[in-house]
């Protein structure tokens, strides 16, 4: 069994980590550089850096971000925002990141996770799905949340897969920033029809929510932000908190 990831997401606007609820009502958290080597420090297991308003403001993500990162920290690291070609994914794993995270522009064109996983391995490739319940179904959403699509949350997880994706980071819109716990419902139905590595996000609140997500769902990751960039919760304490319960972490 693999042993189970605490990863801190670190959204980025205009250069700076930001921190919302359900997608809205943004407020600084401070500089993403720092705040990675802190977590590095910390005991973090991977890091994920999403250019919240790439894709929105038609802009790509900023390779000089990752080329800072890639000196000042030692743990894998994935970069995701405005990523629509092949070209873009070279010029960021080039740059320094590990693995990179597509979501509208897959959606858009699904051949392009085949395209990229074929020229660089699934390993990299990492689907991003915002996802929220509307009247009983799951469905993705894109542009930041902010626009709903026709697809079904669990039929896009069996084309993704089909095509090479090599992980999926799950965010469940419903329970984003509001700390009351993960969407184990949505983890439990995508994990009965994905055998890939899949990275919970949305919700967490407590340390209680991750050992109810690790024991409850098959999950290998658990992502956060909040709760680290403001110091409610320290990984290292964390991970403590994890072992004792009996939950194997990195």
């Amino acid at each position: 069994m693999l042993k189970k990831r605490i990863i801190p997401c670190l959204d980025i606007k205009d250069g700076k980590t930001v921190k919302g609820i359900q997608f809205e009502d943004l407020r600084i958290a401070g500089d993403p550089v720092e705040l990675a080597k802190k977590y590095v420090k910390d005991g973090a297991d991977e890091l994920v850096f999403l250019d919240i308003t790439a894709t929105l403001e038609n802009r790509k993500t900023i390779i000089e971000l990752v080329e800072k990162l890639s000196l000042e920290i030692n743990i894998p690291f994935t970069i995701g925002g405005g990523i629509s070609s092949v070209q873009d994914v070279e010029a960021l794993l080039k740059a320094g990141a590990d693995k990179i995270s597509i979501n509208s522009a897959a959606v858009r064109r699904p051949e392009l996770v085949r395209e990229i996983a074929q020229q660089f391995g699934n390993q990299c490739v990492v689907i991003a799905i915002d996802t929220k319940n509307i009247d009983g179904e799951d469905y993705v959403f894109i542009n930041g949340g902010k626009i709903q699509t026709e697809l079904k949350t669990l039929d896009w997880v069996k084309t993704v897969t089909d095509l090479g994706a090599g992980e999926i980071l799950l965010t469940s819109m419903d329970f984003d920033g509001t700390k009351n716990g993960f969407d184990t419902r949505i983890l439990l139905n995508i994990s009965k029809v994905c055998q890939l590595p899949i990275i919970a996000s949305g919700g967490a609140g407590k340390m209680e929510d991750f050992t109810e997500v690790f024991t409850e769902t098959s999950v290998t990751g658990a992502l956060a932000a909040s709760i680290f960039h403001f110091n409610e919760i320290k990984i290292s304490d964390l991970k403590d908190n994890l072992r004792q319960q009996k939950i194997e972490v990195r």
